[in-house]
């Protein structure tokens, strides 16, 4: 008797074990960084949470003896970026495997809440075999994962990228190496903007909320990678974003009149063993909210009802990445420009929008990154022009009057790995 209940105890212990095995692994695993940068700028500089994001050298401010306030240097350490991350697992679900994301920071959201933990992505997924619905706050569609500047600086290029997370719906359909998506989506943390008649600038999701619909934006990619990591990806898209800025004018009448702009994106990246090379070209209609200068003005006034037409700032945009693919260290250079094409009608009345006086952004920055283990240090210097205009625009909405600043950011960085 003693035999068989050992036995059997045997046995349902080996079920239980073999049980575990089989069972799906679901729940949430963590992983991240925690990251430091250690930054000098030779000039003061337009950015977010204490100069850790930075876009181009400020404009001049001049006193009284006509010297320019804006000149002088300036530098930081923060650990604001260092980041966590739960990937989720679940059972299926709609005859789908089931996953999700969410990651924060210590970015803060405001620049009083800096070191506070910020939502970044927040996504469930369901993945057919062909097919992907994803719902939730992910990458706005003109930053491409599998495409974008590898650079040590926060900005990942922007001003030159576009750089945004939206909460959206994106649902994706795969033909073996290509793969076709369209995106609804919204603005949160990045979003248009409109000043009002105290000079006060507004940066709220109210604009394109109060335009009765989302942003709309159509993505072709094509992929072919070889086991080896070697391969290439290339993709184009366009988009379309209309905003409302105004319920009622300053007569107070109601008005619905939009501003609407278009948006276009081509990209490339070839992966060698030694190299990888990647090219973009961006053109986008009112694109502050992807934080490229520009925006929108007011192209006519009625002045019976004080209803405003609007006409948008368009950009173009280039920028190309190289690095080496050493797994100790790596070697890179990133270029870029980003020009002001003005606007499609002259300028009537008054200009919204991020720096629309700004005519040109350009920037090249090096850099190196050694690794070891989970430990990686890194340093780029970060070279930004900007061509300001004074505030006056020609016919064609082109800044007129302009003058060039310049910075240089040398920036250190260490990041570890779990």
């Amino acid at each position: 008797m003693r035999k068989l209940i050992l036995v059997q105890l045997g046995l349902i212990i080996s079920c239980s074990l073999f049980a575990q095995d089989k069972a799906p692994d679901f729940g949430i695993k963590f992983s991240g960084f925690v990251k430091n940068d250690f930054f000098y700028d030779t000039r003061q500089t337009v950015n977010a949470r204490e100069g850790h994001f930075l876009l181009w050298p400020a404009a001049e401010s001049l006193d009284k003896n006509g010297d320019d306030i804006n000149a002088e240097a300036s530098f930081n350490f923060l650990s604001i970026q260092s980041r966590l991350t739960g990937k989720i697992t679940g059972p299926d679900a709609f005859g789908a495997k089931t996953s999700g994301v969410i990651e924060g920071a210590f970015f803060g959201h405001t620049n009083p809440d800096i070191n506070g933990f910020r939502l970044r992505h927040a996504f469930v997924k369901l993945k057919w075999e062909k097919s992907e619905l994803l719902m939730g706050q992910y990458w706005h569609p003109m930053f491409v994962p599998a495409c974008f500047p590898g650079v040590v600086s926060f900005n990942t290029g922007s001003g030159i990228q576009p750089f945004s997370r939206n909460p959206q719906i994106r649902f994706t359909q795969h033909f073996g190496n290509w793969k076709l998506f369209g995106v609804a989506f919204s603005e949160r943390d990045f979003a248009s903007r409109w000043t009002d008649p105290t000079g006060n600038t507004m940066v709220s999701s109210q604009f394109i909320r109060n335009a009765g619909m989302p942003s709309l934006h159509a993505q072709l990619q094509y992929t072919n990678k070889n086991e080896d990591g070697t391969g290439f990806t290339a993709g184009a898209g366009v988009g379309y974003l209309a905003i409302q800025p105004r319920l009622v004018t300053d007569s107070n009448l109601v008005t619905d009149k939009l501003v609407s702009g278009i948006s276009a994106l081509a990209y490339a990246k070839w992966t060698t063993s030694p190299v990888t090379v990647k090219l973009e070209a961006v053109y986008g209609e009112n694109m502050a909210n992807v934080l490229f200068f520009g925006g929108y003005a007011v192209s006519d006034i009625n002045v019976a009802t004080n209803e405003y037409e609007y006409t948008p700032f368009s950009n173009l945009a280039f920028w190309t990445d190289i690095h080496t693919n050493g797994k100790k260290v790596q070697v890179g250079l990133f270029a870029g420009m980003n020009m002001n094409n003005g606007t499609a009608n002259p300028i009537v009345g008054q200009v919204y929008g991020l720096a629309p006086n700004i005519s040109g952004v350009t920037r090249v920055s090096p850099r190196i990154m050694f690794n070891s283990g989970k430990f990686r240090f890194s340093t780029e210097f970060e070279y930004t022009s900007a061509e300001y205009g004074d505030g006056t625009y020609d016919s064609d909405g082109i800044p007129q009057n302009t003058y060039t600043v310049d910075n240089i950011r040398v920036l250190l960085a260490t990041y570890y790995f779990f």
